[in-house]
């Protein structure tokens, strides 16, 4: 995580008490006649997605030229997983809003890159706090026709590949030195101040209201979810946990929760440009741990999934990367969940003594689901996976007698004919 100094926090809780003390100063103004206007702040914090980009054309949308003296766009984004059309259709708005529309790339730390700094470049006013960069414009997205080239450079500015710093940002004149949000207000065309020299040190106190605006929680939990970490880690316990809920008896906590993580993994790799591909890679490794985890010891599957879940994992998206910390962290967790953990959980709660033991084999029971043929049976007070070769499916709590043991799954019959087939194999063997 990026660390921000002290300095920059101890000024950005000052903004927020200075904008509680600038309400009073505007109801002084506003009893005068005055009104001294109010500025819209969006924070825009990651890739810009569908649910970012309504956001942002929202607020540019129900822009109030009467009462607004610019909008602010805190931006720290390192691209745009929109498509090229809604980019445009965005910057359109950015370029016709009847007020200024301000980016500022803050605080310290943030980077803005690829789309998203193509659409930064069309703003009226543009500051930049030290620490930050901005630039790899990449491809143009944006009809140069209508927008124009970005900053007004040439097609082969360095900038296409590469970033700038805060000073050469400044020094080249793509953005106006802002070390924190509220020297970067002060900064607008507009944005109201009174400077209070009466104490030994000037303090400067806005007047113009500032609004903050973020996204709801829904919308925040969805714009996590569009994130490729996110995205990629969702989709890796989601799978993980519905093979674990495989080998277990029912549907428990593990089974809701592996599939409510693939679906918010299915939105996230919809929304982010993944490979069809590299999922079907990924989906072949949990089927390769299976496969070892029924034997009930690591052996070929397991290298083989192993290596495919790291194939999966490395190209899984197209142009946008997941992070070494989200990497490793999956392919480490899964491969120790799946090859080392698994294995053991399965022999542990189903290797009781039962398993291999003749007296087992002739047990009466009952039925806890329907058998047709696969389900569960409760023998003893446990209950295990079983499966019927009869025509005639098992009802839920119908009597069962068991007539043999297939590795983790029991063979059973229901208990009205069974019994006497069960002593006439007895007595021929």
């Amino acid at each position: 995580m990026r660390r921000v100094s002290t300095a920059v926090l101890v000024a950005l809780a000052g903004l927020f008490l200075l904008v509680g003390s600038a309400a009073a100063h505007g109801d002084e103004h506003e009893s005068d006649g005055h009104d001294p206007g109010t500025v819209d702040v969006v924070e825009v914090n990651g890739l810009l997605d569908p649910v970012l980009t309504e956001m942002m054309a929202e607020t540019l949308r129900g822009v109030d030229p009467a009462t607004m003296v610019a909008v602010v766009f805190q931006i720290d984004s390192n691209g745009a997983v929109v498509d090229d059309d809604a980019l445009s259709a965005l910057a359109d708005l950015v370029v016709s809003s009847p007020v200024p529309v301000s980016f500022w790339i803050g605080p310290a730390g943030a980077e803005v890159t690829g789309r998203a700094a193509q659409l930064v470049a069309l703003g009226d006013d543009i500051g930049i706090s030290p620490g930050s960069a901005i630039g790899n414009l990449g491809e143009l997205s944006l009809s140069t026709s209508r927008f124009g080239t970005p900053f007004g450079l040439p097609s082969d500015s360095d900038l296409v590949g590469s970033m700038v710093g805060y000073d050469d940002a400044v020094g080249r004149g793509l953005a106006r030195s802002a070390p924190v949000l509220l020297e970067h207000l002060v900064g607008l065309d507009g944005f109201e101040v009174l400077v209070d020299d009466s104490g030994d040190k000037p303090m400067v106190e806005p007047v113009t209201r500032t609004r903050f605006r973020q996204l709801s929680i829904t919308d925040q939990v969805f714009h996590t979810v569009a994130s490729p970490p996110v995205a990629y880690l969702l989709l890796l316990v989601g799978m993980g946990l519905l093979v674990f809920e495989f080998f277990t008896a029912g549907v428990g906590i593990a089974g809701v929760i592996g599939a409510a993580s693939l679906l918010l993994a299915s939105y996230g790799l919809a929304v982010l440009p993944g490979r069809a591909w590299a999922v079907g890679v990924l989906v072949f490794a949990m089927i390769g741990y299976a496969i070892d985890i029924q034997a009930g010891v690591p052996r070929a599957w397991t290298v083989i999934g192993t290596v495919s879940l790291v194939v999966g994992s490395v190209f899984l998206f197209d142009g946008t990367q997941v992070g070494w910390i989200a990497l490793a962290t999956g392919v480490v967790g899964t491969a120790l969940g799946l090859a080392g953990g698994m294995p053991t959980m399965v022999r542990t709660r189903f290797s009781t003594p039962t398993i291999g033991r003749e007296w087992i084999i002739g047990e009466a029971g009952t039925a806890v689901d329907d058998l047709s043929p696969n389900g569960t049976v409760e023998v003893r007070g446990a209950v295990w996976k079983a499966r019927t070769n009869r025509a005639t499916p098992i009802q839920p709590g119908e009597p069962i007698r068991v007539v043999a043991v297939e590795g983790l799954w029991l063979e059973v019959e229901p208990e009205v004919g069974a019994a006497r087939d069960h002593r006439e194999r007895a007595v021929r063997s």
